[in-house]
């Protein structure tokens, strides 16, 4: 079986790529390793990948590259890369959102049209529903993104609907709910706290600490793209949460209780483009994908503290 992991170097490309070179994939990765975040951080992540038999590194970004050739013989794509940020998204930074995460994914879709590949698994968000009137979110619900980001990621899921529609490019969209674990991006919340925390520095929350997200462990994230390739339809979309929703200041209590430490915790202005609360109606997800979370918050969490401190030697 041959696989294209695009955002191979990334937090959650680089688990789904070890995933499937375990079972006896070969994977074709490519990452164009922006400048969002330190580039050495995607290099850490990619260390066992590059010493892997069967990995092949393309590093260049997606709208540049002969993609007929790449996915010429391939089994599956997943669709993982993307510029993420809700809260960068906004004003002249969009371009890069609207050429990433747009334009590449449409770009993916029309190369794969006549590869006669088995699957295209499409990394969404649960960014495009917004402020929702009543939770849990639900893949019937209208969604109403509040962030260019939100917006970006529907857009591609509505590229895969219409390729899908058109071209009959097997696609399915799983709507990622806040992800997190080991590796996980710098400028994200969870590796921010745990940081800051065990060296006894500041923590900054957005808004007042009550709003509530449904996290979901990356390893659960990486089991519903692998069972979404088996899923025998297609045009499909998936929400995928991990069962955790609870408030950011629960969150750092358990930080807290796990570490043995206290959070100096600074709270500043709501940015825009974030959501109150979400909360991911999965039945449709166990039922049709059979996905079923397993890690619950403390432990994810007890692992990512783990991993923290052994990236900067704390």
């Amino acid at each position: 079986m041959k696989s294209i992991v695009t955002g191979c170097a990334g937090f959650i490309g680089s688990h789904l790529a070890e995933r499937l070179l375990k079972e006896g994939h070969e994977v074709v990765g490519i990452d164009n390793f922006s400048d969002y975040y330190p580039k050495e951080i995607k290099e850490k992540n990619i260390e066992n990948l590059l010493e892997a038999e069967g990995f092949q590194l393309i590093e260049e970004d997606i709208n540049n590259l002969n993609l007929k050739e790449i996915v010429e013989g391939a089994d599956y794509v997943f669709h993982q890369a993307a510029q993420a940020g809700v809260r960068a998204s906004w004003g002249e930074n969009f371009k890069i959102y609207t050429d990433s995460n747009i334009l590449a994914t449409q770009a993916l879709l029309e190369a794969v049209k006549d590869a006669n590949i088995k699957k295209f698994v499409y990394a969404s968000s649960s960014s495009v529903y917004g402020d929702v009137d009543s939770l849990p979110m639900r893949e019937t619900d209208n969604p109403r993104p509040v962030s260019p980001y939100g917006v970006s990621k529907l857009a591609g899921e509505h590229l895969c609907y219409l390729y899908w529609k058109n071209f009959g490019v097997p696609t399915v969209s799983l709507r990622y709910f806040t992800v997190y674990g080991e590796r996980q991006r710098p400028d994200m919340a969870f590796h921010r706290f745990i940081k800051a925390i065990l060296t006894q520095d500041e923590i900054v929350v957005y808004g007042d600490g009550r709003q509530t997200r449904d996290f979901t462990y990356v390893r659960d994230i990486v089991e519903a793209n692998i069972l979404a390739v088996k899923y025998a339809k297609s045009g499909e979309v998936f929400n995928i949460g991990g069962g955790n929703r609870i408030s950011i200041n629960e969150v750092i209590r358990i930080l807290e209780e796990l570490t043995g430490l206290k959070a100096k915790v600074k709270y500043i202005e709501k940015q825009k483009g974030d959501v109150r609360d979400t909360y991911a109606d999965i039945s449709k997800a166990k039922k049709e994908l059979g996905y079923n979370p397993r890690v619950d918050i403390k432990e994810g969490l007890k692992r990512e503290i783990e991993w923290i401190k052994s990236y900067y030697n704390i």
